[in-house]
């Protein structure tokens, strides 16, 4: 039997364990057992804008099901494709459950594609699978912090370069809000090492003021409730609360000091209010908040670099990232899908403490 988490897309907090037989494994097919994967605020941002970005399309439920895309690890279990063994371990985009079917196409060494056909019309960078024993950016004893940080990471990785691709529009002053999550601290991390003229400056909660700042990845660390203190400096923010109220304030505190606003992710779900760029009455001051979307500057910045100039700066960034934040996150094992259920839950309500780190073992 197969067991799924779905969860009702327009009610994030009611999901239920949905188990199925396997069927027969197609032809050239693959069968995936999920050995774990991470739960964050990515994962959030899956759900609230899944129906946006396709996030729903990849692992098709029923009705006003979904299942929420999870990065982890996973076992073959069974292969109708002679290029992958029996055994052998990958890690890729898998549901929040127990299997996964895939059909792998361009496989390589170092990894395979998912072409299933409905997977096809989403970006590709999804549909990409690491065989664990060709890759380069795989550490046995760092499996954990891959799930919890890598693929926010690179998102993270991609701001700063897409900011600097086009000379921090002029800005000083990099406003960052949430800055407890895992992608901003990505963020800060690279803008620290590739960008260290650019001050960083991390809002958060009250509560989480003194954990951000001890992170290290940050020149100034600011409460939510003291915006009204930020310099009216040249700035660019971006925003991955998704709280529009939090982003008014930004944005009438700066003005026409804010020279980009930027979009990413929804961590703040339940005051995203009915219209992110805007709610809380009319146009807000300075710039219209462009939404990021990591696949589409991932191309860029590959194009810009080149396949293996990208792969290398990335590793660089990375490496560096995973050693100032060792110690920043504790690690936190969890065993079954009813844990995965509650740790969803938690990370939509904001009930996440920011120290720690969910893996699941389903």
């Amino acid at each position: 039997m197969a067991s799924t988490i779905w969860v009702n897309k327009q009610a994030l907090t009611q999901s239920q364990v949905h188990e199925t037989a396997l069927p027969l494994l197609g032809a050239n097919a693959v069968r995936l057992l999920v050995e774990s994967f991470s739960v964050t605020a990515n994962n959030i941002t899956y759900a609230v804008i899944g129906d946006q970005f396709g996030y729903w399309n990849f692992f098709p439920a029923d009705g006003d099901f979904g299942v929420v895309p999870m990065w982890g690890h996973a076992k073959v279990l069974e292969s109708n494709c002679p290029d992958i063994a029996v055994g052998e371990r990958v890690y890729g985009y898998l549901p929040m459950g127990t299997h996964l079917d895939v059909l792998p196409g361009k496989v390589t060494a170092g990894g395979f594609t998912d072409m299933a056909a409905h997977r096809q019309p989403m970006s590709p960078i999804y549909n990409q699978y690491s065989r664990l024993a060709a890759d380069p950016e795989h550490d046995p004893t760092k499996e954990a912090e891959r799930m919890l940080f890598g693929p926010l990471f690179k998102t993270g990785f991609l701001i700063e370069a897409m900011l600097r691709r086009e000379g921090w529009f002029g800005a000083e002053n990099l406003i960052i809000t949430s800055a407890s999550s895992k992608t901003a601290m990505g963020l800060a991390s690279v803008a620290k090492d590739l960008s260290p003229s650019i001050k960083r400056i991390g809002l958060t909660s009250k509560g989480n003021v003194g954990f951000v700042a001890e992170t290290g990845f940050y020149d100034e660390v600011m409460a939510y409730d003291d915006i009204s203190a930020l310099s009216q400096i040249a700035s660019v923010c971006v925003d991955f609360a998704g709280n529009s109220q939090l982003l008014r304030k930004i944005h009438e505190k700066l003005a026409n000091h804010l020279t980009y606003s930027c979009l990413v992710g929804a961590t703040h779900v339940d005051a995203r209010g009915p219209n992110s760029a805007g709610a809380g009455g009319g146009e807000m001051p300075g710039p219209k908040p462009i939404l990021f979307f990591a696949p589409d500057h991932a191309v860029a910045t590959i194009q810009e670099l080149g396949p293996k100039g990208f792969g290398e700066a990335v590793g660089r960034s990375w490496k560096s990232f995973l050693t100032a934040a060792d110690g920043v996150v504790d690690i936190e094992m969890r065993a079954g899908l009813k844990a995965a259920e509650t740790a969803f839950v938690e990370t939509l309500q904001g009930r996440t403490d920011p120290k720690k780190g969910i893996i699941i073992q389903p």
